[in-house]
Order: structure tokens, then C-alpha cells, then sequence
């Protein structure tokens, strides 16, 4: 995760045969998302906390630090309060993530927001896949009501994806 999100030098490690930008520097001037931030380990958290205190960022197998001016967005699950309540994830860095928060609740508690998701995926993953746009039965929007989603948006996407592998012209 280091490297990705702090890039590297040449040499920094077995692997590393050319520079590479990380996450921060691609951002810099712009947003960066941080999704499921509350798996961060002790250290990562110990990092994070120092690019948002500094305003820099280090490659690995670096000397030199980079001026950063990024907006970052975090996402976490509904356990993460516990994880600060518990000290597993920083309270310090918490403070500093959270100046404005904003909490979605669950697929399975907003189910009104089924038929539109599953509306977009269709056209997105239709025109990913190069295939020709597919409708949906309302007998299968009924099944995707129903359904409780213990894996929220990404579960649907999946469900749609599936559904539209192995369908001909309608899922049904």
C-alpha cells in the first residue's frame, strides 16, 4: 500500500526498476479517495497522519519530500468507530480526516435506490463489455428488492454484472 499511495525511486526495492508516482503525487492539485481507511495498519496510519500534518509526501527510497496540495476523501465501514473507540485506528487521525462528515446508510435501507443503481449498472457495464443494452423484468427487480445486500453497492454491481453475462436480451 506504501508504494501505491507514496510511489518510489529506482533501486527502493526488489522490483522497483523504474520511478514510479504513487496515489498523493497523481492528486496533487486535486482528490484522492481512501476507501475502507480503517483497515490501515499502525503504521500506514502513523504516515498518513505525518502527509497531513507536513503537506508532503516521500517516495520511497528517497531523501527529497514533495510539496502536496490534495483534498482527501476517506471511506470506511460502520465498525470503524468501534476501531477508534478501541485505539486500533488513531484518534489523531481521525480528528484530522473528519472535518466534515457524511454517513450513507446500507442498500438494505434505502431500497429505493435498487432500481436506479441497477438502471446505471446495466448501461455502464453493457457499454464496458461492448454488448448491446439489456432490459431488466420487473419479476427481477422485485428479486433485487428483496434481496438484503450484506454486500451493498458492490454486491449489486456484481449481481447486474453476472445477470448480464448470462442473460440474452432481458434479465430475468
Amino acid at each position: 500500500i506504501e508504494s501505491e499511495l507514496f510511489g518510489y525511486v529506482k533501486g527502493a526495492f526488489t522490483g522497483a526498476y523504474e520511478a514510479r508516482n504513487g496515489a498523493f503525487q497523481n492528486a496533487n492539485g486535486g482528490t484522492i479517495f481512501l476507501d475502507e481507511i480503517g483497515n490501515l495498519s499502525a503504521e500506514m496510519q502513523k504516515k498518513l497522519l505525518r502527509i497531513l500534518q507536513e503537506k508532503e509526501v516521500q517516495k520511497i527510497g528517497s531523501t527529497r519530500k514533495e510539496k502536496l496540495d490534495v483534498r482527501i476523501i476517506a471511506a470506511a465501514d460502520e465498525k470503524f468507530m468501534d476501531r477508534v473507540k478501541n485505539g486500533e485506528f488513531r484518534k489523531d487521525l481521525f480528528f484530522r480526516l473528519n472535518e466534515f462528515s457524511i454517513k450513507l446508510p446500507a442498500l438494505k435501507e434505502r431500497k429505493e435506490d435498487i432500481p436506479l443503481l441497477t438502471f446505471r449498472f446495466i448501461r455502464e457495464l453493457c457499454l464496458r463489455l461492448k454488448m448491446k443494452t439489456r432490459k431488466i423484468s420487473s419479476s427481477a427487480l422485485v428479486k433485487l428488492n428483496e434481496h438484503t445486500w450484506p454486500g451493498n453497492v458492490r454486491e449489486l454491481r456484481n449481481a447486474v454484472k453476472r445477470a448480464l453475462i448470462v442473460c440474452d436480451d432481458e434479465i430475468l
